[in-house]
């Protein structure tokens, strides 16, 4: 007999998940302005590398206090917090006087995209029922493409259709369309059941502190924090923000428009890993979506050496077939997992754990890529990353349970067995 979910869980699920398009929409803005920003105020390539860079600072930091705000507060409250946060980003970035000014504000968007990337998943989880919660959490990473795409979009409609030298200006505050959208709809969501009864045994964050000296809770972390550093380290989010440096090197001609088609995969193919997740299950998608990515990464590491001399189609293919191969397994997997693992006590606290890891793992990449590129070779880069991929394999393998189907109190016996 088919289990149904009811349309209220389906309308709070979709509204917490809305903060996922502000995520996407503000870590992918980033590549279509980094050139005139650079220009414009006299970048040095470090200069350029702290511009895309500092958001992810302040996303490490809003990562390090969203679990614990999420749990003295309320989840509801913390993704107030998150949107508010993301307006005051999106208004003074468009506004801002200087390059200062653009990075403080950079920053504080990036804040609040690390709290919204633990607190949204967390209470999707807490809310959903066992049987469609991977369909459910996925709607996070959906909205996350959506967002990308938003903003791969924009930048390409904004550069095509104004004469105006700043240009990022509208790049970057078109965010504050989507926020207020956000803002509102929170005020229409209950607060999560599980954080209301989990509140009224316990009055402080001291007691999940505690918890976490517990072997088994521990080997959870330690883990999901694995998993989420090493899937920035196979390639994802290089290509996020550095897809139009990547394209053009390849001799692309509108290197804008290849990106606005990693963005359009990259959403459709979350599509299908929200109808197939609870029904595959998590660590099948991930097998045959890493499989796929190594393939692929060897594939494009082909095409930029030297001798090859392979057409830009080859190229283009393989790199969009990268992108389904993740969308379709560690990106549309690792939040769901990491949302799910941990018990009710330690949820935020943990996840904010393995987020701060996540986040890490992220502003490296960033900060990593250029050089990597320049000094590695595009070639040597993606052979990198696809050998990157195999200890992520390998952890999948022996230490990460599947989840699908099973209760939140199901999952959290598993981990008592390292007791």
């Amino acid at each position: 007999m088919t289990q149904k979910v009811s349309a209220k869980v389906v309308f709070i699920a979709i509204v917490a998940a809305l903060g996922g398009i502000l995520f996407g929409y503000d870590t992918a803005v980033i590549s279509g302005t980094t050139e005139v920003v650079k220009s414009q105020f006299g970048l040095s390539t470090g200069g350029e590398g702290w511009y895309v860079g500092c958001a992810l600072i302040g996303s490490i930091a809003g990562v390090l206090i969203a679990g614990m705000l999420s749990d003295f507060l309320g989840r509801k409250k913390t993704m107030l917090i998150s949107a508010l946060l993301f307006s005051i980003s999106a208004i003074g970035c468009a506004l801002s006087k200087d390059f200062t000014q653009l990075v403080i504000y950079r920053m504080i968007g990036g804040f609040g995209i690390g709290i919204v990337s633990i607190v949204s998943p967390i209470y999707i989880s807490e809310v959903s029922p066992a049987h469609v919660r991977g369909t459910m959490v996925s709607l996070y990473q959906l909205f996350i493409t959506i967002g990308f795409l938003l903003a791969y979009l924009a930048n390409y409609l904004i550069l095509k259709g104004t004469s105006m030298a700043e240009y990022w200006r509208p790049m970057l505050g078109a965010e504050a369309i989507p926020d207020i959208l956000f803002l509102v709809l929170i005020f229409f969501i209950p607060e999560s059941p599980r954080w209301l009864e989990v509140r009224g045994q316990r009055q402080d964050n001291s007691e999940a502190w505690k918890a976490m000296r517990e072997k088994g809770i521990l080997v959870a972390v330690l883990i999901g924090s694995a998993i989420a550093i090493l899937g920035q380290f196979m390639g994802v989010n290089a290509v996020l923000y550095y897809g139009p440096k990547i394209f053009a090197d390849a001799g692309f001609s509108d290197p804008l428009f290849s990106t606005v088609l990693v963005g359009v995969v990259n959403m459709l193919t979350t599509v299908i890993a929200l109808l197939i997740i609870d029904k595959v299950g998590r660590k099948q998608l991930v097998w045959w979506g890493v499989g796929g990515m190594i393939v692929c990464l060897v594939m494009i590491g082909l095409y930029f050496l030297p001798f090859t001399h392979l057409p830009n189609w080859f190229m283009l293919t393989f790199f969009l077939l990268y992108v389904f191969c993740t969308a379709i397994s560690i990106s549309a997997v690792v939040f769901v997992l990491l949302s799910e693992m941990y018990p009710n006590r330690v949820r935020g606290l943990a996840m904010s754990i393995a987020g701060l890891a996540l986040w890490v793992g992220t502003y490296l990449i960033g900060q990593l890529t250029p050089w990597m590129l320049e000094n590695l070779t595009p070639a040597g880069t993606f052979f990198l990353f696809a050998f990157m991929c195999l200890p992520y394999l390998w952890i999948m393998y022996k230490y990460v349970p599947d989840t699908t189907g099973k209760s939140l109190e199901e999952i959290e016996e598993y981990w008592k067995k390292y007791d």
